[in-house]
């Protein structure tokens, strides 16, 4: 009874999507299975590319919903942004302090608090892209490299909603949204 109980306000809840919990789980395996060197998954970034476009999906669903009903605030989706990713990173910035104290020279480790700052701000993409490539000899010298995708993610979330808003208020018509969106998405491409 119990069990019946679970599973039907699992499924009740509002917007939940089991399909996409499966293709996000393959992403995330994919991204781990690469940097555990197992044949076949050669492609980490496509991992990283799928939960990217998954993430974007569900945000823009969500924010055109808000929109829609009237419901949306910005207080309230960067406060679920923040209970959401900030906790995490926090643990894996101290768990990579904790470690690192073992492992890495002084060096290193001054290096490491550099990289520390730019994470915390949401924009270790650009410091890591500006001091070399992702796959040079020394990346493994870089704790937080990973990072990177985070601050993708953050920077997405600083700028997307507006354009939403802007776009969802100009038009009902869910062909025209469709085009701005895809308009949008091309000409960030690009640029």
């Amino acid at each position: 009874m119990g069990d019946k109980v679970f599973f039907e306000r699992k499924q009740v809840k509002a917007g939940y999507r089991p399909d996409i919990d499966g293709i996000r789980a393959i992403a995330v395996l994919s991204v781990i299975f690469y940097h555990f060197g197992i044949p076949g998954f050669s492609g980490g970034f496509t991992g990283v590319d799928i939960f990217f476009v998954i993430s974007g999906y569900l945000i823009t669903n969500g924010i055109v919903r808000g929109v829609d009903t009237g419901k949306f605030t910005f207080g309230g989706f960067y406060v679920r942004r923040t209970r959401r990713l900030i906790p995490a990173l926090l643990f894996t910035i101290s768990a990579t302090y904790i470690g690192s104290l073992f492992i890495l020279s002084p060096k290193d480790l001054t290096s490491l608090s550099g990289s520390t700052v730019y994470a915390l701000t949401g924009i270790s993409n650009i410091y890591f892209w500006m001091q070399s490539g992702y796959f040079d000899n020394f990346s493994s010298l870089k704790p937080l490299l990973h990072t990177w995708s985070l601050s993708v993610e953050l920077q997405f979330y600083l700028l997307w909603p507006f354009y939403l808003i802007v776009l969802c208020r100009m038009t009902k018509n869910s062909a025209v949204r469709a085009a701005g969106i895809i308009a949008f998405i091309v000409l960030f491409a690009f640029w």
